[in-house]
């Protein structure tokens, strides 16, 4: 990773800033992946569902808010996004600060590795969605915002300092809505970020042509 992108992470981390009475403390950061290794999970991709991300965003919301006598313990809650099970994903150990979404240098090296992934040929083509989790512990609605917040950090950094197009990225915070290991609640591995492959990148209508200098003495001789 250069110098500069460093710079500009070191200085990402000091301006987040997010609150949240859960306590989602991480291990330490594991190796980073390699960039081949995220290629080929999230290069297997043929179809996916049409989802609406801000209706989810608010579902997520709504869901997260319920105190119902009626409601299921966290490992028996239905997903959320079911659809998500289907798609290619790598799942990544990203480190951040105690309950907010500030990124520690720990894992700078792995967001760069995620980021030569996604300007690899392979992966041109496709759209992705970076999607935040917690664990179980703590405040259900503050786990819902911090995982939003966590994933909309990973992806500030792979538009604003890796410079890949905001259109083929989106975020998504799934609390503990739906949980990476849903027979485990408590689990540290709940606390990873996903990548996934969404869609493909929309094609670009051609612009139209210019009118050649005959066709324009044409249609002046119609008026």
């Amino acid at each position: 990773m250069r110098a500069r992108e460093l710079g500009l992470l070191v200085a990402l981390a000091a301006a987040l800033t997010a609150v949240s009475p859960a306590s989602h403390g991480q291990a330490a950061a594991p190796p980073a992946p390699a960039r081949d290794d995220i290629v080929n999970a999230l290069s297997k991709f043929e179809t996916g569902p049409e989802l609406d991300i801000a209706a989810l965003k608010q579902k997520i919301t709504e869901r997260s808010k319920m105190r119902g006598k009626n409601e299921p313990e966290p490992a028996k809650r239905p997903l959320i996004v079911p659809e998500l099970k289907d798609l290619p994903t790598f799942n990544l150990a990203i480190q951040f600060d105690v309950d907010t979404p500030i990124i520690l240098p720990d894992s700078y090296e792995t967001i760069g590795r995620l980021a030569d992934a996604l300007v690899n040929a392979p992966l041109l083509p496709y759209t992705f969605l970076i999607v935040g989790h917690t664990d179980a512990n703590g405040r259900r609605e503050a786990n819902a915002i911090l995982s939003q917040r966590r994933a909309d950090a990973i992806r500030d950094v792979l538009v604003n300092t890796f410079k890949i197009s905001s259109k083929r990225i989106q975020s998504l915070g799934l609390g503990e809505e739906q949980f990476i290991d849903q027979a485990r609640p408590t689990s540290p591995v709940n606390l990873q970020i996903q990548v996934l492959t969404l869609g493909k990148v929309p094609e670009q209508e051609p612009a139209p042509a210019a009118a050649t200098p005959a066709a324009k003495k044409s249609a002046k001789k119609k008026k």
